[in-house]
């Protein structure tokens, strides 16, 4: 059955509604039907208000009528993962201890969004504090698998076809993983692009902004809209914005990296088997010089250090909510006594070592455009079933951005992701190497249909 926002990327919507043959209550239309066809058997919401999205795509042609021109975003709606504040509905965060929570306000990264003219349509479902715990939404592809944890909701929505993106959050991997697992793109921009203001924070050094979407062409324009721009933001301004830079976002050929983490040989055989021939294929195609690089070994320390300053992150923001436990899971109170046993020397070192081994990861990615590994260790497993190990954490550990692609299929026929990943600040470079790769058919510039289950 079609749908809008999985056939279609965002600038061909627009360019669609700019020609007449979509109006913006088409989309929130789509929005309505996608969700009155998807939402009762995959739960990817907590609360939406499709009278007020309807209502305000009334608004926005008639202001188009006047204006008669368009923002970046105008009228596409967007899904909000539930720990980023919105005025329009209550920021729960997982949690029963903050049910009914009303901040007020609106998180930047939401008002960023809006003032572009995208509309919200509600809030989906996340982890317990964004932490480890599975929620009740589904996996679109088979509801018998894991969704993935924290952003599965907004994986899930995507997945789904109700919205062309939703805003997500990876303080490991949480945009990654649930991106491999239900078929959707993600991006995870780089540390310090996207503002937090306004969003639960877990862990000062790890908490990164980024969203899910349906299609390789919806990454740049989410992306302008989100991240902080210009000179009071000197690190972006030096290395993103700052007049003369000249950045070069084109290649004659392509210096493409194939690596194999400390956590590749957790990975199933087909997971290996997949991204070996996908090498190979790049390899033979004249625009790409493909070459394997080898891990270095001060980098496989990268789990322990995450640990370390994750879980002492955890033991001092939700000392509060500790108090209540009955009303907290049972992953959460772990993680949060492991985090308190942690000296704050040992914490000082983790940061001290995170440092080290962001320096060390950035020696090693200048050597490319981009490199790519797995995004998961399998397709998605059954929902009683731990994840394997995957590599998504080292980019998050490392401060650099990195894109999961709907690449892959199991033998079972679900989707997993292969993931692409360049130095910090290289986003755009990242984004038109992903793109290009989609160009020449290498890798699909659309979600992973969802098959019916054999």
């Amino acid at each position: 059955m079609s749908n809008l926002f999985l056939d279609k990327s965002i600038p061909e919507i627009l360019k669609d509604v700019e020609a007449g043959i979509l109006n913006f209550t088409d989309l929130s239309e789509a929005v309505e039907s996608a969700i009155a066809a998807e939402e009762e058997g995959i739960l990817a919401w907590v609360r939406y208000d499709i009278d007020k999205l309807k209502k305000m795509s009334r608004e926005k042609e008639e202001q188009a009528l006047e204006t008669k021109t368009l923002r970046p975003l105008e009228g596409i709606p967007f899904g909000v993962k539930d720990i980023f504040n919105t005025e329009q509905f209550p920021t729960q965060m997982g949690s029963k201890l903050w049910e009914n929570f009303t901040p007020g306000n609106n998180a930047r990264v939401v008002d960023s969004l809006v003032k572009d003219g995208a509309l919200i349509v509600g809030k989906t479902v996340t982890a317990e504090f964004a932490v480890h715990s599975l929620n009740e939404t589904m996996n679109p592809h088979d509801r018998t698998k894991t969704p993935g944890t924290s952003s599965s909701g907004s994986a899930a929505a995507v997945s789904a076809g109700m919205v062309p993106f939703a805003l997500a959050s990876q303080t490991a991997g949480s945009i990654i993983r649930p991106g491999s697992f239900c078929g959707v793109w993600g991006m995870k921009p780089s540390f310090g692009l996207v503002p937090r203001t306004g969003v639960l924070k877990t862990t000062d050094s790890l908490d990164s902004l980024g969203f899910i979407s349906s299609h390789v062409e919806n990454l740049e324009p989410v992306l302008n809209s989100i991240r902080v721009k210009g000179p009071n933001y000197p690190y972006v301004y030096k290395n993103i914005d700052a007049p003369g830079l000249g950045l070069n976002l084109k290649r004659e050929k392509w210096k493409v990296g194939f690596i194999k983490t400390h956590t590749w040989s957790s990975s199933l055989p087909y997971v290996q088997n997949s991204l070996e021939a996908f090498a190979k294929k790049l390899s033979s195609n004249k625009d790409f010089d493909v070459e394997e690089v080898m891990w270095p070994e001060e980098l496989f320390s990268s789990h322990e250090i995450h640990s370390d300053i994750y879980n002492k992150s955890l033991s001092y923001y939700f000392q509060k909510e500790m108090t209540e436990d009955s009303q907290v899971t049972l992953k959460m109170k772990e993680l949060i006594e492991a985090g308190n046993k942690i000296r704050p020397e040992g914490f000082r070192q983790a940061l001290y070592s995170q440092e080290n081994f962001a320096s060390v990861l950035d020696d090693l990615l200048s050597n490319y455009d981009f490199v790519f590994t797995n995004s998961t260790g399998s397709s998605a497993p059954q929902r009683s079933e731990q994840e394997l190990p995957d590599p998504s954490l080292i980019w998050t550990l490392g401060h650099v951005p990195a894109i999961t692609a709907p690449v892959f299929r199991c033998p079972e026929g679900l989707p997993f992701g292969v993931q692409f990943v360049s130095r910090r600040w290289n986003d755009y470079l990242l984004i038109q190497g992903v793109r290009e790769l989609a160009t020449r058919e290498l890798i699909p510039k659309k979600s992973a249909k969802i098959l019916p289950l054999s």
